[in-house]
């Protein structure tokens, strides 16, 4: 009997021979049970649940989590294949990136520290990861690609690093695979700094973000040359938000946003380049600024990048709710970057399994329905006995489909 949870599990198993993932028998059939069972557990999701719900004791998923054999799993290669299959071989993509603050209590985990909360508003005791995903403007979706535990402030100062050192060294670790994919690195504010955006341009990406309100930025001079000794002009007086020069800018018609947009090339004074930008006036008067150092792209394209990368958040959202980012109880770097990327990789999965199943998107329905199928089947096979297809197949589907939330 073919069911949601075959689908899923057959989506995973392809995923890892794209991959090229050497991995031994042994070792690959726990990590597809495992996958299963981020899905398939409902509440928290640890090393106890995963005793109780697999087929084997909780020391041997401790095990898995923390052997060699995990290493060579690479959730890059394997979260692409993903992507692309819920996508399409190609299409405007960009690399979104967000660190994500998880809450871990203690002193002797790797990399602990005080890390900045986004729904607290607040900087925390716990754990952060960079989360890196692939960004659709057509499909106005988002497939997790990787997530990297960051160090914690202590032990960049003793490197004599900062965080935003720390975010460039990421993007250079992973930028081959992430080259065949995007030029463009789409991120919040906090990233729009000349540092930042001079470290990236060494690795071949260009940035897609937004400026503070307050941001200094200069008209383009585009009159002719003088002739005279010394550098060229380039700027040709700052742009006044307040009272802002309409001839020498383009109106975006855009269907989708209240208020009014316009897109110039200027200066940044901060970045000290050129870049597109796109001044968005709302119509409570308040302007947001936009921005691509890519200054090809048209204003519009800018604009659909940087609205798109809201989608990283859902992610987030949905790995902390419905697959267990927050519940690991390791305090093993390798075992924590396991359970990191293996609730991710188990929610692209899912949003795989769903698009081909033809359910609308709804994480709490798909995992009621997974955990119901893969609960129901435990009960036949302890019963010992084969089940009647033909008489249990509705029996199996109404059973499968009790707690299902509409989309």
């Amino acid at each position: 009997m073919n069911t949601g949870l075959d689908q899923y599990m057959d989506i995973f198993k392809d995923a890892v021979e794209d991959s090229a993932a050497k991995l031994t028998k042994s070792f690959e059939k726990i990590l597809i049970e495992v996958i299963i069972l981020f899905m398939v557990i409902p509440r928290k999701i640890n090393f106890t649940q995963m005793g109780r719900y697999g087929s084997h004791v909780e020391q041997t998923y401790r095990n898995a989590f923390g052997l060699k054999k995990s290493k060579s799993i690479d959730w890059l290669k394997l979260n692409v294949s993903l992507a692309k299959r819920f996508f399409g071989k190609q299409g405007r993509w960009a690399i979104a990136i967000d660190p994500s603050y998880i809450s871990k209590a203690g002193k002797k985990t790797p990399h602990i520290g005080r890390f900045w909360s986004g729904c607290a508003q607040s900087v925390k005791h716990g754990l952060e990861i960079m989360g890196i995903g692939l960004i659709d403007i057509d499909a106005k979706d988002c497939m997790m690609l990787k997530a990297h535990q960051s160090l914690s402030n202590k032990e960049l100062s003793l490197r004599n690093k900062t965080m935003v050192d720390f975010y460039i060294g990421v993007i250079k670790r992973y930028r081959k695979e992430l080259l065949k994919l995007s030029t463009l690195i789409v991120a919040d504010a906090y990233f729009s700094t000349s540092t930042f955006v001079n470290g990236i341009k060494k690795e071949g990406f260009s940035l897609i973000s937004r400026f503070r309100d307050n941001a200094c930025l200069f008209y383009v001079y585009a009159g002719p040359r003088t002739g005279k000794r010394g550098r060229p002009k380039t700027k040709d007086g700052k742009i006044d938000m307040k009272n802002l020069d309409l001839t020498r800018m383009e109106k975006m018609e855009m269907k989708d946003i209240e208020g009014t947009a316009y897109t110039l090339i200027a200066y940044s004074k901060a970045l000290r380049c050129k870049v597109r930008l796109v001044i968005w006036q709302m119509p409570n008067g308040k302007k947001k600024l936009f921005f691509s150092t890519d200054t090809s792209l048209s204003g519009e394209e800018v604009l659909l990048y940087y609205r798109t990368r809201f989608q990283i958040e859902f992610c987030f959202r949905d790995a902390k709710g419905y697959t267990g980012l927050m519940d690991c109880q390791a305090r093993d770097k390798w075992k924590l970057d396991f359970a990191f990327n293996a609730s991710f990789t188990s929610l692209n999965v899912a949003k795989v399994t769903m698009k081909e199943m033809g359910m609308e998107y709804s994480m709490s329905s798909f995992k009621s329905l997974m955990t119901n199928i893969y609960l129901v089947r435990r009960i036949f096979k302890a019963s010992g006995y084969t089940p009647n297809r033909t008489l249990i197949s509705k029996i199996f589907k109404d059973l499968s489909c009790l707690q299902r939330i509409a989309a």
